[in-house]
């Protein structure tokens, strides 16, 4: 049994869970696209929403624990950019659905050519 005081590593799925969970509000997208272009402070970041500082500030935490962003504090200005690192695991989560998806859609492509050939033929 492993110590109470043992800090508990996340596991990829802990690790996706907060990157899907992250992804899943258009709001956050919304950042992670802005912040995509280059790093900006929360002020400037929250300025094309219609919503209270504080409320971006929450989006941008939930960003933060997911690991898609870093901040950068200097006195009261709080600086974010893209940490982009964590997409890369859920890409990777991605890829084998969209080898799965791949695979089931040019089966039906190549059904749906044959039914088309063969209604043509008769």
């Amino acid at each position: 049994m492993a110590p109470a005081t043992a800090a508990r590593r996340p596991s990829t799925d802990d690790r996706l869970d907060r990157v899907f969970h992250a992804l899943a509000d258009r709001t956050r997208r919304a950042l992670l696209a802005r912040l995509a272009k280059g790093p900006g402070r929360v002020t400037e970041l929250a300025a094309p929403f219609a919503m209270s500082l504080n409320a971006v500030s929450k989006h941008l935490k939930v960003l933060e624990s997911a690991g898609l962003i870093a901040r950068e504090v200097e006195g009261k200005v709080h600086r974010c950019s893209l940490a982009a690192a964590p997409l890369r695991t859920a890409d990777q989560w991605l890829a084998f659905y969209r080898a799965f998806w791949a695979g089931n859609l040019d089966a039906v492509a190549a059904f749906v050519e044959r039914e088309t050939h063969e209604r043509r033929r008769s």
